[in-house]
């Protein structure tokens, strides 16, 4: 990277400097990637362990992307205005007590909770890493250190099932939620004595209703979206969803009304800005919800190991890892609308194998190929998705764009896994009980609520009737089958409807490049006046 690439600001201003920087700040976002993917793998121990239903599951797995989105704006504001590294350093400290209380959580509530601090944590750490390379980058270095940022955040995501699935066969589901130890200390190190203070940073007042509106809008959505399958839980789930429209509409009217929004309506009102926005949430969504979901269909459904089933998804990491830089390439030659609609194609590709190939005994190369579908699609759309948030605003706002940046990534993954987890709740339950509807066999109501809770509990059932253990797992396959096709019928839908908002909403690269020129110029003109 050379100096010309750089923006010359305290402590990065050498070539050597620059990279130092982009190190570590990729180090302190690793942690954060690593901690969203490692509970994936482990579900299933959990669920043996404490008899979790499919609902406290799914809760335990949105619960870091929960905490990650419900705060990632409001903290990307204070970052913004009272110093970007002391919230670098102060989220990556606190990830490291939130991990151990994950690892040695006595019940899957606190487990849950740990889940969700961790989140918070991720909060403050995250979205400053890309508010930081906006402010020390410009041109095509900003787009090259975007990509490695994407590139190298989505594969280490990829590869925690696998390091978690390696743990898992010598120590319990605890053990996962301290892989990132070691990497938090470094990280912790290298952020604090590298990563330089107070470059481009606002003076502008924080508008901290507008963030704890924010807080409890994306919240209440989150948890509304989870146990809407419960049933019983329909006064709940309204009531969180009311809450969820509230928050909604009285985020809408103080952004608004405020001096200094938290979120400025104005700028997110731009076309490149909430086109990139909208269609990032769909990318990031999908790889998050499918990694969700397929790791416990590899183990449920088709019996591999905690190590075979992180193993599985090396392709999609080594793709992603190999395509992003290009995809850099092609965004600065081809424009980001090009861009995103090809790795829109491989991720539609991925999710229509998935819903019609991935069934019982599905031989490798099958799972194979749609992890490198998956792979491929998010290393190409991820870059124009980010890069075109950071290219649209002021770099004095860039704790906004980076803060959307990372709802793409968290609400997107946050959302889809919740709709997908509920989608798979659902159709597990109700394949259950047609099953049991069907059978001629007497079934105590509460051995049917067992079995309709989870797949583990199934298998716990099995466990105690050893007469009917093979009759109760196949019957549980299906069900768990039944479920993630209406999981993956749903990735498949909301990949079209991605792609059509892109193909019609989102500039041409002329117009894409004019519209950018005439963004930076009403920014110059605003700054100067």
């Amino acid at each position: 990277m050379s100096a010309a690439d750089t923006r010359v600001g305290a402590g990065a201003s050498t070539p050597d400097r620059a990279g130092i920087v982009l190190v570590a700040l990729i180090l302190v976002a690793a942690v954060a990637n690593l901690n969203l993917s490692v509970a994936n793998v482990a579900l299933p121990d959990i669920g043996k362990a404490f008899d979790s239903s499919q609902v406290t599951l799914n809760l335990i797995a949105v619960g870091y992307s929960l905490g990650l989105a419900a705060s990632v704006l409001y903290l990307g504001a204070l970052g913004d205005r009272y110093g970007r590294k002391m919230m670098l350093v102060l989220g990556t400290a606190l990830a490291i007590p939130m991990s151990l209380l994950a690892a040695f959580a006595p019940s899957d509530e606190v487990l849950f909770v740990a889940r969700v601090g961790g989140g918070l944590a991720a909060g403050m750490a995250y979205p400053t890493t890309l508010a930081l390379i906006t402010a020390l980058w410009f041109g095509p270095g900003r787009t090259k250190s975007i990509a490695l940022w994407s590139a190298l955040g989505g594969a280490i995501a990829a590869l925690g099932p696998l390091v978690s699935g390696a743990l898992l066969t010598q120590f319990d589901w605890g053990s996962v939620f301290l892989i990132t130890l070691p990497l938090a200390v470094v990280a912790l190190v290298m952020a604090f004595l590298f990563v330089p203070s107070h470059v481009n940073e606002t003076s502008d007042a924080v508008d901290n209703l507008g963030g704890i509106l924010s807080v409890v809008l994306v919240g209440a959505l989150i948890l509304a979206i989870n146990f809407a399958p419960v049933p019983n839980e329909t006064a709940l789930v309204v009531g969180l969803a009311l809450i969820a429209v509230a928050a909604l509409g009285a985020f809408f009217i103080r952004q608004r009304r405020a001096a200094n929004p938290l979120y400025d309506l104005n700028i997110a009102g731009r076309r490149i800005f909430w086109v990139a926005a909208g269609a990032g949430i769909i990318v990031f969504g999908s790889l998050m919800a499918a990694m969700f979901v397929s790791q416990q269909y590899l183990q449920n459904v088709n019996g591999y190991s905690t190590l075979q089933a992180g193993a599985a998804i090396l392709p999609a990491a080594l793709v992603m890892v190999v395509v992003a830089p290009r995809s850099a390439k092609l965004v600065e030659a081809r424009g980001a609308r090009f861009t995103l609609l090809c790795g829109y194609v491989f991720l539609f590709a991925a999710f229509l194998w998935m819903l019609l190939l991935w069934k019982e005994g599905a031989s490798y190369w099958q799972i194979a190929v749609a992890y490198i579908f998956i792979g491929a699609g998010v290393g190409l759309a991820g870059t124009p998705a980010s890069h075109s948030l950071t290219g649209s605003v002021p770099v004095t706002r860039a704790g906004m764009a980076s803060g959307t940046a990372d709802l793409q990534r968290d609400l997107g993954g946050a959302v889809m896994q919740s709709i997908f987890g509920a989608l798979l709740t659902a159709g597990y339950a109700a394949s259950v009980s047609s099953q049991i509807a069907a059978s001629d066999k007497s079934i105590t109501d509460s051995t049917q609520a067992a079995l309709t809770k989870s797949f583990a509990s199934a298998e716990a059932v099995a466990g105690q009737h050893p007469e009917y253990s093979s009759a109760i797992i196949s019957g549980a396959k299906v069900a768990f089958l039944q479920g993630d096709d209406w999981a993956y019928a749903a990735g498949v839908i909301a990949i079209v409807l991605g792609a059509v908002l892109v193909f019609f909403m989102f500039p041409k690269h002329d117009e894409e490049r004019r519209l950018l020129a005439e963004y930076h110029a009403q920014d110059t003109a605003s700054a100067g006046a």
